[in-house]
């Protein structure tokens, strides 16, 4: 399968990093083709200009500085989000990249079906987030009711195909988790994708 891994974080040594090496590694020793997305190693521009905005709803001409990253995603399968949640979201340079990259006419069009959109990623049948939390479960689910799970697992699902698979895989209390849980965390990552 041609997997599209779509990576944030600034720290190369974080333990963001060692989940993104996970799934990378494992992924090609399980015989997939690798497209790895490292947003802030290709020093993807989240920005959204006003020219952007301008053209957004027009397709064809809103791809205008993305086309290759538009390539990348329509020629995916399945799609790895590898990223740690920050103020109950997502970093602000993945936002961007879902901002400027999954536009009308690459992710959707408008005027389709009872939601008011048709699919345009039906290629993607297989959606894996990866994620680490700050904060505990239980404030993460029932104060906070998840939101960047809804956004990941809800919000994009509809853009995909019909019956395209959704894993969610969070470790939670990131910044007090002991080595033993981060390993039994990155172990239960490596399991996942070698089943990918």
């Amino acid at each position: 399968m041609r997997v599209h891994v779509v990576y944030a974080h600034p720290v190369v040594h974080s333990f963001n990093a060692a989940l993104h090496d996970c799934i990378v590694t494992t992924l090609l020793n399980a015989g997939h083709e690798v497209d790895d997305l490292d947003l802030y190693a290709e020093g993807f521009d989240p920005v959204l200009s006003t020219a952007e905005r301008v053209r957004y709803q027009t397709a064809g001409a809103n791809l205008s500085g993305v086309e290759a990253y538009v390539r990348r995603l329509r020629a995916a399968e399945g799609l790895v989000i590898c990223a740690p949640s920050w103020w109950s979201g997502m970093p602000a340079i993945l936002k961007g990249y879902f901002d400027r990259v999954w536009v009308p006419g690459v992710a959707f069009e408008m005027g389709g079906s009872s939601s008011g959109i048709r699919p345009l990623l039906t290629n993607i049948r297989k959606l894996v987030v990866v994620t680490t939390h700050g904060s505990p479960h239980w404030f993460v689910t029932l104060v906070m009711r998840n939101p960047g799970k809804v956004v990941l697992m809800r919000g994009i699902r509809p853009l995909l195909a019909p019956r395209a698979r959704r894993i969610y895989l969070a470790l939670y209390r990131m910044d007090t988790a002991p080595a033993a849980a981060r390993a039994r965390f990155l172990a239960r990552v490596q399991r996942t994708f070698a089943a990918f």
